[in-house]
């Protein structure tokens, strides 16, 4: 029976995330599986791997196949390294001991540049609302600017109006009154 390790969708339609399982090949999709191993978030930044390792390497060193992205998935958790390093082990090439810190530096490493990456992410996402919420200050005092000119001629208008009125009045009286 030929073994694989592959993803099961999961999720409604547009919104997926998967589940690696360890299933026959023959078996569909979706559909029936030996043991579930994992889960997949394809939607988050970094994607979500949950993986349980040891299970997945022992799949590997019984003969599952992994397909092309689960392939990418366990290289990415380290699987498929630490699967290499104990072939070298077991054919002799190097010690256990050797392998064991070859993998622990790769780990560090590997964790190191997904820390970055996540850093660097929030860090964008920290900018971008800084010049989203500049650029609506900067709206808003034109918009305070615009409104307290107007109030300033409307101001003005009323303050002319009286004297005008008196102005207007005192005309009025003269055109009525040519005797005084």
């Amino acid at each position: 029976m030929p073994v694989k390790i592959r993803l099961s969708r999961h999720g409604r339609k547009k919104l997926p995330y998967y589940h690696i399982v360890v299933a026959d090949s023959r078996a569909p999709r979706d559909g029936r599986f030996i043991e579930r191993i994992g889960s997949y978030n394809p939607l988050t930044n970094p994607a979500t791997i949950e993986l349980n390792f040891d299970r997945a390497l022992d799949w590997l060193q019984k003969g599952a196949q992994p397909t092309d992205t689960c392939r990418a998935i366990l290289s990415y958790k380290g699987v498929m390294i630490k699967k290499h390093l104990l072939d070298g082990v077991r054919k002799g090439a190097i010690t256990l001991e050797t392998a064991e810190a070859k993998f622990q530096t790769w780990k560090t490493e590997k964790d190191a540049k997904v820390k970055t990456k996540v850093d660097s992410l929030a860090k964008a996402k920290g900018d971008a609302t800084k010049q989203r919420i500049e650029a609506e200050s900067k709206v808003r005092e034109a918009r305070a600017q615009e409104v307290a000119k107007k109030r300033a001629e409307m101001a003005a208008k009323e303050a002319a109006a009286p004297a005008e009125e008196a102005e207007s009045a005192a005309e009025n009286t003269e055109a009525t009154n040519p005797e005084a």
